[in-house]
């Protein structure tokens, strides 16, 4: 009877989600409904109350806001104009210069931000007026972008992996130095995606070097600086073990503002504007998580992941056919849904399938992800897609950026599958420190 009440909320959820209705408030509906169904309306009551203060109080949640305010305060203070024309110094003799530029610019926008719609509306005002000027098609030189703001939640800090790991409980210091490699291998593969498109199509992608803007090297160090300062005492700290997860969000807020004090950027304005934005993102994250965690506990009470636990050991399927069925799911809520709400609704679900299998977890956060990135730049929904419209309108169309993110999808698809095959590309770095 529990795990009929069970398979009933998770079909009821998946209506309301198809009705639209925020992913929080049908987490929250359906978990209380049953609860209240199975145990009563007092138990019901009492998980509701006590939840968000479970929730939010978690030491490790408060690494979010930290994160996020670095990364903000990093985008409005312009810590990170200079990526752009660094990138372009050391790779601009390279075909297709401009567009494997942008996409180690975001790269390294990423090592702050840790959000995709960031790195890819920064990366999108600065790098596409310009390779559309040297030549290149307006859908390339938005789609190489709208896919490279996609490496924003794989090289840490990433929200998305501080999330998982709390839920998961498991080390998300491990899962950010898995998510290192991932971003690289994906940063890597866009640019030799790139340099296919130069070599076949040389009227979408100009072979020619980027000319001469007179920049030198100290000029470019100069520029970025900031971002070297605050990766190299973050990551240098976290890695090192000096400091935990939730010290490093802090340092680097700090840093942040340190830097753009030094730089002269720093100004009310800014930290309004930062402030602001990190306050909204955090109370969207926070109440997602709210209503998974009351969403957990409901299945938990229904017996329902235990009972999928064991039909999926009972239907012995090889470690191929359940990430084949892993990747089908995400790549299909990934059309509709935003990363955040997708990760939250599966993972109490798929977590302890994981666990059972002895499939490590730590390898499943960064591949999930990834996979949850690739959604990103899949239409219907593709956010990141919308996010360049809104930026670059006056060069390029919502469609013409879904035919520029092709190519690269084809390159997520390869990495994927390296992932999986070879599941040593992602724990190399945490069995090494």
């Amino acid at each position: 009877m529990s795990v009929e009440v069970g398979l009933w909320g998770v079909g009821g959820l998946l209506v309301l989600l198809a009705l639209r209705v925020p992913v929080a408030l049908a987490l929250i509906a359906v978990s209380f409904g049953g609860i209240a169904w199975l145990l009563g309306l007092r138990p019901a009551l009492g998980v509701v109350s006590n939840t968000p203060y479970s929730f939010v109080a978690s030491w490790t949640m408060s690494a979010v806001p930290m994160f996020l305010l670095m990364g903000f305060v990093a985008y409005h203070a312009k810590l990170t104009a200079g990526l752009f024309d660094a990138a372009k110094l050391v790779l601009r003799r390279l075909p297709g210069a401009l567009a494997i530029s942008s996409v180690f610019a975001c790269s390294g926008f990423a090592a702050v931000c840790g959000s995709s719609l960031a790195t890819a509306a920064s990366m999108g005002r600065i790098a596409i007026p310009e390779m559309i000027r040297a030549g290149y098609a307006p859908s390339l030189a938005a789609g190489s972008i709208a896919a490279g703001g996609t490496i924003g939640a794989l090289i840490p800090p990433s929200i998305l992996m501080i999330i998982y790991g709390v839920f998961a409980e498991t080390s998300i210091t491990q899962v950010f130095l898995g998510g290192i490699t991932i971003g690289l291998l994906t940063a890597v593969s866009y640019a030799i995606v790139i340099l296919i498109i130069a070599w076949l199509r040389p009227d979408i992608v100009p072979r020619r070097p980027i000319s001469d803007s007179g920049l030198t090297a100290a000029q470019a160090v100069r520029g970025v600086w900031p971002v070297l300062l605050l990766i190299g005492v973050v990551f240098g700290g976290l890695f090192s073990g000096l400091f935990t997860t939730t010290e490093a969000g802090a340092v680097g807020a700090i840093g942040a503002i340190g830097c753009a004090a030094l730089v002269g950027n720093l100004n009310l304005e800014v930290m309004k504007r930062a402030l602001l934005e990190t306050l909204m993102t955090s109370a969207s994250l926070f109440i997602i998580g709210i209503g998974a965690m009351m969403f957990t506990r409901f299945l938990g009470i229904t017996g329902l992941s235990s009972f999928l636990t064991s039909q999926v050991a009972g239907a012995e399927l090889t470690y191929w056919q359940l990430m084949l069925i892993v990747v089908l799911i995400y790549v299909a809520l990934g059309t509709v849904m935003e990363p955040f709400g997708a990760l939250l609704i599966t993972l109490p679900v798929l977590i302890p399938i994981f666990n059972a299998e002895g499939i490590s977890l730590i390898w499943f956060g960064v591949v999930v992800v990834k996979l949850l990135e690739i959604g990103m730049i899949t239409p219907p929904v593709g956010l990141n897609v919308f996010v360049i419209r809104n930026v670059a309108q006056r060069y390029v169309s919502v469609l013409q950026i879904f035919k520029g993110v092709t190519p690269f999808l084809a390159a997520d698809v390869a990495v994927v599958f390296l992932a999986i095959a070879f599941p040593g590309i992602v724990l190399f770095l945490p069995q090494l420190l």
